[in-house]
């Protein structure tokens, strides 16, 4: 029993690695496709992806059903997550696609913050540390001296609230009992929605490889969505979540590969920071649910 509940976890980490793996090739083929408005880089990737969700949820046992006490949750999730990408897409274009990454990465410190309004969950004292350690890398990243050179660093970190926000809509929504696919089809054809009028406005033409490029960041998402779903069966996400921030390992090697970023010492720094604080917040997260199951134990 012991060697199957070990197995299920390693491979919820594996899932949540290709997970990684997949965002943040998705960031890679969006910044690829060139000097194309991030409206219309946004309303394609979440098309493709809303396609490909649509299908999967249309083979579904209860298809299209979705809980009336839904609403409000998968619309909030959708605004918040829609102008999160919006604001990481912008900043991918504009700064090392490692500091994207690492921004957007924030989200789960953003969603500890707004849980307290959305779900009365009120952080302990080491979780209320860990968000201001964690904010402290954001400012190395950010490098808010550098003047409007940090505009799009704060414009990234604004992505990582955004998405943070999100996963507390999503985490509420979980908790309702809406299925994960309903989620992910919502916010994808909610977003391409949003997008469209103002892509009309702007609809910059586009050429074959910006075509193929928009297509594979549409279907390294779903990709990327269909993975952690995978894990987050397999493990609870308390206990694999962390393994997440390897998409900062895999972006700096695309930035180093097809890019020839090479992140600052300040940057650097910031990595550090605030993947040691995501680590020490698992860990202590990890050792807190022990000694919760041993005192049930006990008291059973």
């Amino acid at each position: 029993m012991k060697q199957k509940i070990y197995n299920r976890h390693a491979l919820g980490v594996l899932f949540v690695i290709l997970d990684s793996f997949c965002f943040s090739l998705m960031t890679v083929f969006v910044r690829m496709s060139g000097d194309l408005p991030t409206i219309q880089k946004t309303f394609f990737r979440n098309a493709f992806a809303g396609i490909v969700a649509f299908f999967v949820l249309a083979r579904s046992a209860e298809r299209f059903h979705i809980k009336k006490s839904s609403f409000g949750g998968l619309i909030g999730r959708s605004i918040c997550g829609g102008l999160g990408m919006i604001c990481n897409f912008w900043a991918v274009d504009h700064i090392a696609l490692a500091d994207a990454n690492i921004l957007n990465k924030m989200s789960p410190f953003f969603a500890l913050i707004f849980s307290i309004f959305l779900l009365a969950e009120i952080p302990d004292r080491f979780e209320t540390i860990t968000v201001i350690i964690a904010f402290i890398g954001a400012a190395f990243v950010v490098k808010p001296t550098a003047g409007l050179a940090s505009i799009p660093a704060l414009v990234g970190l604004l992505g990582g609230l955004g998405a943070g926000i999100a996963y507390a809509f999503v985490r509420r929504l979980g908790q309702q009992g809406e299925r994960g696919p309903v989620i992910v089809c919502f916010f994808s054809i909610f977003t391409s929605l949003f997008c469209l009028p103002f892509m009309l406005c702007d609809y910059h033409p586009m050429t074959g490889t910006q075509w193929a490029l928009l297509i594979g960041a549409g279907l390294a998402a779903c990709g990327g969505q269909f993975t952690v779903t995978a894990a987050y069966k397999c493990a609870p996400a308390k206990e694999i979540s962390v393994f997440d921030y390897s998409q900062v390992l895999f972006a700096s090697m695309w930035g180093m590969l097809f890019f020839e970023e090479l992140p600052d010492h300040y940057s650097l720094i910031g990595y550090v920071i605030i993947i040691a604080t995501a680590i020490a917040k698992w860990r202590y997260t990890m050792r807190k649910d022990a000694a919760e199951k041993a005192r049930a134990g006990e008291t059973a």
